[in-house]
């Protein structure tokens, strides 16, 4: 019996332990949808910004079958302010390749709407559109609720590429690397 009472908290302390290293170890966070699937469809968040601004607009609708990089957040930061200013430009470089861009805040704070704007014209940003949505975000795209930022490259509704992290993680870095990978959903010119 006594050692079994010994067994008992000591299997327990290996398992918690065994958690712990495999969170360690870097499991990727899944959050929207995913490479190779199909963007579920449309949704309507409260625009903030663009030509809807003020009124609950499909933006998934309004970029149909064109290359898009949309982005679900759930606060802001000065990592995720630059990762928008990056894509806006991106988004401004590919007009003719009819690019869109959006981001949809996953949040019910009060007055997000007026920081949005003030960001929107601080950043000086000319084509992604800034949006809110409720924190749980639509449902048919399985945002994570640990994922701080979430960011879906797809183009004709197929997803070329899916980033996630869980917040204070997005760095420069990543940054570069999502900006790299427009060039998934952007047709190249032929010289």
């Amino acid at each position: 019996m006594k050692a079994f009472r010994i067994a008992v908290p000591a299997l327990a302390l290996a398992v918690m332990v065994g958690a712990v290293a495999a969170a360690d170890k870097g499991e990727k966070l899944v959050s929207g949808p995913q490479v190779d699937q199909q963007v579920p469809g449309p949704f309507h968040p409260l625009n903030v910004t663009g030509e809807q601004a003020g009124q609950k607009f499909c933006l998934y609708c309004v970029n149909g079958t064109n290359p898009v990089a949309m982005i679900f957040a759930r606060e802001t930061s000065p990592e995720l302010t630059s990762l928008i200013k990056k894509i806006d430009a991106a988004t401004e470089n590919n007009k003719k390749h009819e690019m869109g861009s959006f981001v949809v805040f996953l949040s019910d704070k009060e007055g997000l709407d007026k920081e949005l704007k003030q960001m929107a014209g601080d950043a000086g940003l000319k084509k992604i559109v800034l949006a809110i949505d409720n924190p749980a975000g639509p449902q048919k795209y399985k945002v994570s609720k640990e994922a701080d930022v979430t960011v879906v490259l797809y183009n004709e509704h197929l997803v070329k590429a899916n980033y996630a992290f869980k917040k204070g993680q997005l760095k420069n870095k990543d940054i570069e690397k999502i900006v790299s990978d427009v060039s998934k959903i952007v047709p190249t010119d032929k010289q």
